[in-house]
């Protein structure tokens, strides 16, 4: 059977792996050799197979090789480093971290909660004068370790929360053989090469950026340029000097690039994309269309979840189908659509959107609860709906709680979405529900107008009623300068009415 560190790295010794701005590459071999070194520290150090393993680090390359290092170990927490003090004492006692990787000099909240709780700090000291993301280790001993061996694929390699965006985060934990299939399933779909290269610029405390953008490109034995994390004004630049096949990211990323393109012609022309790759959240069919114009390859939307480590289905490459506005075909685990009461239903009927398959979580931790509903008919409820099309296409909806019930009627935000996208001077849209004190919620929407464009509430209202009925047209629009997103860049639906002062 293969080693977890040469599935990990299975490129040739000098093949690069990881790059970075102004760093030599680290090849699979010295990818290989980090793993192996910092294996034997981590024991060293009392930590081994099973132990769990805060990771608290910038956007970078040392981020990437650190996960990569300790998940062959031991067990991995990416955690956000924007986190505050309160946050950190919730997400590293729901962990029950045995240790956690700060950088050397590091000082901050997660430090301070750590030394409260007993867990032990690693600090991890770049090689500033070496290749990309490579590092030593240090720290106090925590004990004897238990189980020094390398993982084994039935191993947790990767815990991660769940959003909570309207609850307790649910803690998500992924075998070392869900991220195995899920980068296969990645790597499949989009055709991977040792001679591709993802230039990465989402954060690697995310599932999206730790598995599409570095483990799906290290398994094919290819590379990942890591940057410091998405800068629209430096994205060019990186373009150029990092001379990648791909990228991927979630939409707003795509509409920030797009917004400063037409001050970069040079990169754009010297771009030498095979394709561009779209996730985690809807992408609006007109930038899909703008991107595909700009850079001349065609882009690619899939879809993804954490407890899907990552890709559920995606359009297919050309000569393939794709079709805009869809998320694609099942692409790795079986993708099915099922009814209130555990029914399949047929194609182009609406229901929740379910899988099964080798890339999924075997269930929340923790949390009889969850699971019980979650993991109900032999399928993982994806809490979206959807349709599925006779040729197999998946269409999201919307997610189950965000759709905007008015009176009754039941309204897609996406829907309302891609209308209002379709507005010339509309750049940016998030459709959304607030509340009303008859009809219990109205449809609302934040607009970004493009750059130059002017446009009034009146204007898209008038606009959205010519293609919209009645009771889907927004009854309040927000023109704003930026739209609150994430810590990802995903805009959120729910709550952003509060966040605006409309509730």
């Amino acid at each position: 059977m293969t080693s977890i560190i040469d599935r990990i790295a299975p490129g040739r010794d000098q093949a690069p792996a990881i790059l970075a701005p102004d760093r030599p590459p680290l090849t699979h071999g010295g990818l290989r050799a980090l793993i192996a070194d910092t294996a034997a520290r981590l024991n060293a150090a009392g930590i081994g197979r099973g132990d769990r393993v805060a990771i608290v680090l910038p956007n970078g390359p040392e981020m990437a090789t650190a996960f990569l290092a300790v998940a062959a170990t031991a067990t991995t927490a990416p955690l956000n480093p924007a986190y505050r003090e309160d946050e950190f004492d919730f997400y590293l006692s729901d962990i029950g971290a045995k240790a956690l990787i700060v950088l050397s000099g590091e000082d901050g909240p997660a430090v301070t909660v750590a030394g409260r709780r007993g867990i032990a700090i690693l600090r991890l000291t770049p090689d500033a004068d070496g290749p990309a993301g490579q590092f030593t280790l240090d720290g106090h001993k925590s004990g004897t370790v238990v189980r020094p061996e390398l993982a084994e694929d039935g191993d947790t390699a990767l815990l991660l929360h769940t959003s909570g965006t309207t609850s307790r985060p649910k803690l998500v934990p992924l075998s070392h053989a869900n991220l195995a299939a899920s980068a296969a399933h990645i790597g499949q779909t989009l055709a991977l090469t040792p001679d591709d290269r993802c230039l990465n610029i989402m954060p690697l405390f995310h599932i999206h950026g730790l598995i599409a953008a570095v483990l799906a490109s290290l398994a094919a034995g290819g590379s990942t340029y890591c940057t410091p994390g998405f800068n629209a004004l430096r994205f060019f630049a990186w373009l150029s000097e990092a001379q990648p096949t791909w990228y991927t990211a979630v939409p707003t990323m795509h509409q920030a690039i797009l917004a400063r393109a037409a001050r970069n012609p040079e990169a754009v022309a010297a771009a030498k994309l095979r394709f561009i790759r779209s996730s985690s959240a809807s992408l609006p069919p007109q930038v899909m269309a703008e991107l595909e114009a700009l850079f001349g390859c065609p882009v690619v939307e899939s879809y993804g979840m954490t407890e899907a480590a990552h890709q559920m289905a995606s359009n297919p490459l050309p000569p393939s189908t794709r079709k805009p506005g869809s998320v694609g075909i099942a692409a790795g685990p079986e993708v099915g659509i099922m009814a209130e009461n555990g029914a399949m239903l047929g194609p182009d009927l609406v229901g929740e959107i379910v899988i099964r398959g080798p890339n999924v979580t075997a269930g929340y931790e923790a949390n009889p609860d969850a699971n019980a509903s979650a993991f109900a008919h032999g399928w993982f409820h994806t809490g979206d709906q959807g349709t599925i099309d006779a040729d197999g296409y998946v269409r999201v909806t919307g997610r189950l709680k965000e759709i905007i019930n008015r009176g009754g009627e039941k309204i897609s935000p996406r829907e309302v979405d891609e209308v209002i996208m379709d507005c010339p001077a509309v750049a940016q849209v998030v459709t959304f529900a607030m509340p009303h004190d008859k009809l219990g919620e109205e449809v609302a929407a934040a607009v970004v107008l493009r750059e130059g464009e002017t446009a009034t509430e009146r204007d898209i209202r008038s606009f959205c009623a010519t293609r919209l009925a009645d009771f889907k047209v927004p009854r309040k629009i927000v023109i704003l300068d930026e739209i609150p997103k994430g810590a990802t860049g995903k805009l959120q639906r729910i709550g952003l009415a509060q966040k605006l002062g409309l509730a």
